[in-house]
Order: structure tokens, then C-alpha cells, then sequence
């Protein structure tokens, strides 16, 4: 594998000519099936609970894109060459769309990550519009309208793909720097956050339960009632905030640290995944709800719900000492 450098290229990307020829479709249609395996399993499991938001509509745009993509390819490598309203496509294309496809998804890092944060932020504001599914479907088909149309327009990408044409036995594949510097950042807050009140952390996890109730398994944060406990605490919350993030999100979190270490470098049409996109989604609602912790009503639907995990289970300040004789747990929160 060799890296090529060149002054036209994109400071987003990074060229890199694999040794891969183009006869080996085969591979990048289990790739893509593989993926999308992965993106329906991943919608499968989160909560149907969750009320709408920009990051479930971008989800479920992502997962379309995938599946078309993969359309596209399976399609052309079974026919070799077809014709389609007087365009002719051959196993080129399939390399073509790939990368077309992964500058793409390279760019909407960064867009994504700014529009789910302001999305959060109003909804704790309370800021209430109407349409709001209509708004979101709108807005996703612009990010990616927008996105397309500059991948297409851009001068330097399109020296990229217009070598590929005369290299036409290889097929190079594009690393997002933005997916890289995001997947750093999370790590490093992370990471800071732990050693900061590792002590913490490690004392309430001694003291988590987890249990049955009503045939589901649950996991409460016991307290006592001595403890002089104040919901608002932003100290007090970050040790919970960590142990709730971790219990769900660790492998994903060691499988970034280990690709961040070796540097392992990912084509940007594979990165860019549901299972990565709700990974992102839980740390940015849990800083949302960290930042406005006192602003909190847990009575109050409207707050945002995490497809994978619940955060009222680190609010929630009564002590539990039998599970049987509780009518209403309101100490319970099913994870």
C-alpha cells in the first residue's frame, strides 16, 4: 500500500492506491452487504421510544444510501456492462461510485455532528416549530444534495477521479480526516473525564445493581439517604455519566482507541456507519444534559431519549431497599 501526495488534493482526505484490482468486486459487494447488515441490526435494537430527531432521519438516509449503493454495484458487476437511458456502465463505475461515494460520506462529518448539537440545544430550550418531521427530512436532503453537489464540483476531487480513469487497473480509496479528528476528540474528553473522578467511577460501580423487574432486566444507582445528593450537581453526575456511556459504549470506545493507536486507515464509505453515528449521538446527549443539568425536568417528555442509553438513571437520587414492595419504582430505569 502506498500513500500518494498531491497539492491538488483535498486537505480532507488523504489518497491512498491499494493493490486491489478492479476485478475483485466481489469483496466490496460483501463489504457493503456486511454493513448493511450491520445498519439494520443497529436500528433493530435502539429503542422505538425515541421521539424524532435529526440523527434518527439522517440514520435511516445513511442506511438508503447504502442500500443503493449497493444496488448499483451488485447490479453492474453481475452484467459486466449495461446499459441505462443511453449511458453505458462498466465495472469502472462501480470503483467510480465507491469513491464518489466515500468523499461524500467524508464531508458530512462535521455538518452532522454541528446540526445534531444545535437539534439538542433547542430542545432544551423548548424551542418548538411546526412540521418538525417535515423540517427534518427537509434538512437531511439538503445536507446531502449540498454535500453531492460540492464532492462533484470540487476541482480537486475531480482530478482524483479523473486519474482514476487513466490508472484504471487500480482502484484508490479515501480516509476522512474529519472522522479522525471527531473520533480523537471523543476519546480524549473521555479519557479526561475517567482519569478526573476514576475514583468515582470506580466507587459507583461498586455500588451499581442490576437486577429483574417486570421480566426485564434493569440497573439502578443506589443512594443513601444521608448523602446530601443534589440532582444538579455537574461533579456528581460526571462519574454517572461515564459508567452509564461505558456500560454500553466500551468496545466501541477500545475498538477507536485501537484505531486511533495503529492508525489504522478505514475507507470513508465503510466509517461512515449507524453503530458509529448512535456512538457519537450518546456522547453528545449526555454533554447536552451534563451542560444543562439544572435546566433538567425528568417529568418532561419532550427531553431527548437515547436509542441505547437511558441518562435519567443517573438523576434519579431515592435509595432502593425492596424491589418486590414498590407499586411505582420511580428509582428504576429499565437500561
Amino acid at each position: 500500500m502506498t500513500a500518494l501526495c498531491s497539492e491538488n488534493c483535498s486537505s480532507q482526505y488523504q489518497l491512498h492506491q491499494t493493490n486491489q484490482p478492479l476485478g475483485g468486486n466481489c469483496l466490496l459487494v460483501f463489504i457493503m452487504l456486511g454493513k448493511i447488515l450491520l445498519n439494520i441490526l443497529t436500528l433493530g435494537m435502539r429503542r422505538k421510544t425515541t421521539y424524532q430527531n435529526f440523527m434518527e432521519y439522517f440514520c435511516i438516509s445513511l442506511a438508503f444510501i447504502d442500500l443503493l449503493l449497493l444496488v448499483n454495484i451488485s447490479i453492474i458487476s453481475y452484467f459486466s456492462d449495461v446499459v441505462l437511458l443511453g449511458i453505458r456502465f462498466t465495472k469502472y463505475h462501480i470503483c467510480l461510485f465507491t469513491q464518489i461515494i466515500s468523499f461524500t460520506y467524508g464531508f458530512l462529518y462535521y455538518p452532522v455532528f454541528l446540526i445534531a448539537c444545535i437539534d439538542y440545544h433547542l430542545h432544551f430550550c423548548k424551542t418548538n416549530f411546526p412540521f418538525k418531521k417535515l423540517f427534518y427530512f427537509f434538512t437531511v436532503t439538503v445536507i446531502w444534495i449540498s454535500v453531492f453537489t460540492y464532492v462533484l464540483g470540487n476541482p480537486a476531487i475531480y482530478q482524483n477521479l479523473k486519474a482514476q480513469n487513466i490508472y484504471s487497473y487500480q482502484c484508490p480509496f479515501y480516509v476522512s480526516i474529519q472522522s479522525y479528528w471527531l473520533s480523537f476528540s471523543v476519546v480524549m474528553i473521555l479519557f479526561m473525564v475517567f482519569i478526573t473522578s476514576w475514583s468515582e467511577v470506580i466507587t459507583l460501580v461498586q455500588a451499581i445493581r442490576i437486577t429483574s423487574y417486570m421480566n426485564e432486566t434493569i440497573l439502578y444507582f443506589p443512594y443513601s439517604s444521608h448523602s446530601g445528593y443534589t440532582m444538579n450537581s455537574k461533579k456528581t453526575l460526571l462519574p454517572k455519566f461515564i459508567v452509564c456511556f461505558l456500560g454500553t459504549w466500551l468496545p466501541f470506545v477500545l475498538l477507536q482507541i485501537i484505531i486511533l493507536l495503529f492508525k489504522v486507515q478505514i475507507p470513508a464509505y465503510i466509517e461512515m456507519n449507524i453503530p458509529w453515528l448512535y456512538f457519537v449521538n450518546s456522547f453528545l446527549i449526555a454533554t447536552v444534559y451534563w451542560f444543562n443539568c439544572h435546566k433538567l425536568d425528568l417529568r418532561d417528555m419532550a427531553l431527548p431519549v437515547d436509542p441505547f442509553v437511558n441518562w435519567k438513571c443517573c438523576f434519579i437520587p431515592l435509595a432502593i431497599h425492596n424491589l418486590e414492595q414498590i407499586e411505582k419504582p420511580i428509582s428504576i430505569i429499565i437500561c
